[in-house]
C-alpha cells in the first residue's frame, strides 16, 4: 500500500509534507475529518472541569486554589489550550490524523484517588503527573515501551480500561443521586429516592443517558456533545421555569454542582490561564504520605496512562489504512514522543494528563488521513479557549451522562477477555469490579496483578509471567500492607 501511494505526485508543499495525495486524501477530506473529530471530543473542555472541581484537596483547596470553590472557567480554558496546542503538535511532528487531550480516567485517578482521598494537594498531585509523563518520555527515548507493553497481560490491560468505565460510570450514578445513600445500615445504596426519581436534575440526567445512547446508536457525530448542549438547554429553561437552586440540606431537588442560570456569571472571554504552572513536581516526597506510597501511586499512573496511547494509535491507524504489516502505524515514535509530552504538559498545566483520544477514529471515519486533519482539531480547540465562560452554566447533571456513555465505550475492550481460561477471567474480574466497588482505580489495578501472578503460580504457568508483573505484584502487596507494616513497626 505504502510503496503505491508514495508514487502519487504531490500537488503542493502542503501536500508533500502531509503526504495527502499519498494517502488517497484531500485537503477538503481533511479540514472535514478535523473537524469531526472536534466536535465528537469537544465535550472534554465542559467534562474535564466536571471532574477535576469536584473535590477539595488536603488543605481545603479546591483546584485553583481557592478554599471557596474551584477555578472552572480557569480548568475550561487550559484544557482547551492544552489540547489545542498538542493536536497541532501532533499534526506537525508525527503527521497522523490523532488529536490529544486531558484523558478520561487519569483525570479521575488524580481526582478521586490522588487529592480526594486526601493524600496530595492539586499541585503535588499534578507533580506526579509530570514526573509519570517524563518516565514515559523516558521509556519512548529508549525504545522500552514497545518491550514494557509485552509484561502486563491483554486481558489485564483491557480489564484495566473496562474497570475505569465503570469507575466513571459509578461516579455519575451517585453524583447525579440516581444512586444514593439510603441513610441506614440494611443496604449501602438505593435506586433514587425510595426507588423512583422525584427531582428534575436526576431525571435530566437520565434523560442524557436515554439522548446520549439514541445519537450514538444513530451514529451520529458528535453525538456526546450535542447530549451536554441539549441537556444543558433544558436544564437552563428548567431553572428559568422552576427555580431549582442549588443542593442543599434543605434543598435536597436542586442541582449538585453548577446552578444553570446566566444571573450573575462573568461573561468575561479573556482566557484565565491562571492554572498554568500551579505546580509542585517533588512536593509529593516532601509533605506527602511515605516515599514508597508515593513510588506506587506514580507506578500506578504509569500503568493506567501507558497502553492507552499504544491501543488508540494502533486503533485508528487500523481504521486509517495507515499500518504496516506487523499492526504499527506510520510514524509510531513520533505519536508516543509527542503522546508523552503530552502527560507532562497536562500535569504542568493543571489539567491533568493529556493523552491520544479514540475519538479521533470519527474523524478518519470521515475521511482525514493525515496530520492536517489534527492541525484542523487543534485550531479548533485554541477558539474553544475563548468560549471558556460557557462551562459555567453546564450543571454536572447534563454533562456526566456522557460519563456513562464513555463507560460503555471503555467497557467494550471486557469483550476480548477469554473469560472461560480462569487463570486470566479471576485476576481481570477483580481488576473490573474493585475499581468502582473499591472506590480506587489503584486498587482495582493492584488486585489485579496479585491475582494474576498468585494463581499464574498456582496453575504451573510461573514461567508466562514477566518479571515486571513479579515485581508490580510485590510492590502492590506492600502498598496495601503498608499501613498495617508501619502501625507492626510504630512508624
Amino acid at each position: 500500500m505504502a510503496e503505491t501511494q508514495e508514487k502519487v505526485e504531490p500537488t503542493s508543499g502542503l501536500d508533500r509534507y502531509f503526504r495527502i495525495s499519498a494517502r488517497g486524501s484531500s485537503t477538503g477530506r481533511e479540514i472535514r475529518g478535523g473537524l469531526t473529530t472536534f466536535f465528537t471530543m469537544a465535550y472534554i473542555v465542559v467534562l474535564n472541569p466536571i471532574i477535576l472541581s469536584k473535590v477539595p484537596d488536603k488543605e481545603g483547596n479546591f483546584i485553583g486554589g481557592s478554599p471557596d470553590g474551584p477555578n472552572v472557567v480557569a480548568v475550561a480554558a487550559t484544557t482547551a489550550l492544552v489540547a489545542g496546542v498538542l493536536t497541532i503538535l501532533m499534526g506537525s511532528l508525527a503527521r497522523f490524523p490523532i488529536a490529544i487531550a486531558a484523558g478520561l480516567g487519569l483525570n479521575a485517578f488524580v481526582t478521586f484517588g490522588l487529592v480526594g482521598s486526601g493524600l496530595f494537594t492539586w499541585p503535588e498531585a499534578m507533580g506526579l503527573i509530570v514526573i509519570e509523563g517524563a518516565i514515559v518520555l523516558l521509556l519512548v527515548l529508549t525504545k522500552v515501551r514497545i518491550k514494557f507493553l509485552h509484561a502486563v497481560p491483554m486481558a489485564l490491560k483491557k480489564a484495566i480500561a473496562a474497570g475505569i468505565g465503570l469507575f466513571l460510570a459509578y461516579i455519575a450514578f451517585w453524583d447525579s443521586k440516581l444512586v444514593n445513600d439510603p441513610g441506614h445500615d440494611d443496604t449501602p445504596g438505593q435506586f433514587g429516592q425510595g426507588g423512583a426519581i422525584n427531582t428534575f436534575p436526576t431525571l435530566l440526567f437520565v434523560l442524557g443517558v436515554l439522548l446520549g445512547g439514541v445519537l450514538l446508536a444513530r451514529k451520529v457525530h458528535g453525538a456526546l456533545l450535542i447530549t451536554i448542549l441539549v441537556m444543558t438547554a433544558v436544564g437552563i429553561i428548567a431553572e428559568l421555569i422552576w427555580s431549582f437552586g442549588a443542593a442543599s440540606a434543605e434543598n435536597p431537588g436542586g442541582w449538585a454542582l453548577v446552578v444553570p442560570t446566566f444571573t450573575g456569571q462573568d461573561w468575561s472571554f479573556v482566557p484565565d490561564l491562571s492554572l498554568i504552572g500551579q505546580v509542585s513536581v517533588f512536593g509529593a516526597f516532601t509533605s506527602g504520605p511515605a516515599v514508597i506510597t508515593v513510588l506506587l501511586i506514580i507506578f500506578s499512573l504509569l500503568v493506567v496512562d501507558f497502553f492507552d496511547t499504544l491501543g488508540t494509535m494502533t486503533a485508528v491507524g487500523e481504521e486509517a489504512d495507515l499500518n504496516d504489516e506487523d499492526g504499527i502505524p506510520d510514524n509510531a515514535q513520533a505519536i508516543l514522543i509527542v503522546d508523552s509530552v503530552g502527560a507532562m504538559a497536562g500535569g504542568a498545566a493543571s489539567v491533568s494528563s493529556n493523552t491520544a483520544y479514540i475519538e479521533s477514529a470519527s474523524g478518519v471515519g470521515d475521511g482525514a488521513r493525515t496530520g492536517l486533519a489534527s492541525l484542523v482539531t487543534g485550531i479548533a480547540f485554541l477558539v474553544a479557549v475563548l468560549l471558556a465562560p460557557v462551562a459555567k452554566i453546564v450543571p454536572f447533571e447534563a454533562a456526566t451522562p456522557v460519563l456513562v456513555l464513555v463507560g460503555l465505550m471503555m467497557l467494550r475492550s471486557a469483550v476480548d477477555i477469554d473469560w472461560r481460561d480462569y487463570r486470566i477471567a479471576v485476576p481481570a474480574f477483580l481488576t473490573i469490579i474493585v475499581m468502582p466497588f473499591g472506590y480506587s482505580i489503584a486498587a482495582g489495578i493492584g488486585i489485579g496483578f496479585i491475582a494474576y501472578v498468585v494463581l499464574s503460580a498456582c496453575t504451573g504457568k510461573a514461567k508466562e509471567v514477566k518479571p515486571l508483573m513479579w515485581g508490580g505484584a510485590v510492590a502492590f502487596a506492600i502498598y496495601f500492607a503498608l499501613p498495617a507494616l508501619q502501625n507492626l513497626l510504630g512508624l
